[in-house]
């Protein structure tokens, strides 16, 4: 029969062992019920369109560099007699205070799309504010109203930038339609894309800078009326009152809203 004599030393390497385990076990433990907590927690996501039944759709821009086609666009928009949604950059509105302000005065939206076009959710929640922050202060000095609608940059967000917007009282809102007008396609593909991919309450993205927008720009509402659908600000496509989106991220009154309405 063999005898373990627990010398100094080898008390002490198992006194080691058995502290590391304890705090394997703790560490394991922490990050266990992390993956838990993060599992469990409600995925927020923005609006991508709207849950209606009326034939309605908006066309929003994104402006975050250069100028050159603002006015074209909107000399355009008021041949056609239509408002549309203009998301801007704070970098952009410092920079091109004048077109700022012409937005606004030929009656359309002026949307939120950051300070500095970063990617939001990679901040932290005093961060996001401070974009969104700076933005609405630099709009609302130029124009005299505060947006209440924000697009996020790259179409990246996390749950704490909705949050963070739905406690300033604003909308996160996406599209559910990309023109993909910045990969600059030719008109008749982007009439196509749209066309195929158009549903009541449908959000439609396009860009202030890109190559082919003022071209296709014409076509595409003509395209969308030749549909029956009538083409608003985003503003006016979302209903008031407390709402929810499904997976796909359409904006669906609550119930209690809906008999509200009704």
């Amino acid at each position: 029969m063999k005898f373990l004599v627990l010398t100094k030393r080898r008390l002490m390497i198992l006194l080691s062992c058995v502290m590391i385990g304890a705090v394997a076990m703790v560490v394991a433990s922490s990050t266990a019920g992390q993956i838990v907590a993060t599992m469990s927690e409600p995925r927020e996501i923005p609006i991508y369109y709207v849950d209606t039944q009326e034939k309605v759709c908006a066309i929003s821009f994104d402006a975050a560099w250069g100028n050159e086609q603002t006015v074209t666009l909107l000399d355009i928009l008021d041949k056609y007699e239509i408002k549309s949604t203009f998301f801007l950059v704070k970098q952009w509105v410092d920079k091109y205070p004048d077109d700022v302000r012409e937005i606004a005065a030929r009656g359309h939206d002026v949307g939120n799309h950051s300070a500095t076009h970063p990617h939001m959710a990679r901040l932290s929640v005093e961060d996001q504010l401070k974009e969104i922050r700076a933005c609405n202060e630099a709009v609302e000095k130029l124009t005299g109203s505060c947006p209440t609608l924000f697009r996020p940059p790259y179409g990246e967000y996390d749950n704490k930038l909705v949050q963070n917007l739905r406690d300033e009282g604003m909308y996160c809102v996406q599209w559910n339609i990309d023109s993909l007008d910045w990969k600059n396609p030719s008109p008749d593909e982007m009439v196509s894309r749209i066309q195929s991919k158009l549903v009541p309450g449908s959000i439609i993205l396009l860009h202030n800078g890109a190559e082919n927008t003022p071209e296709a720009l014409p076509r595409i509402i003509e395209a969308i009326r030749a549909e029956g659908y009538t083409i608003v600000p985003i503003s006016q496509i979302i209903p008031e009152g407390d709402y929810t989106t499904d997976h796909e991220g359409k904006m669906i009154l609550t119930q209690h809203e809906k008999s509200t309405s009704d």
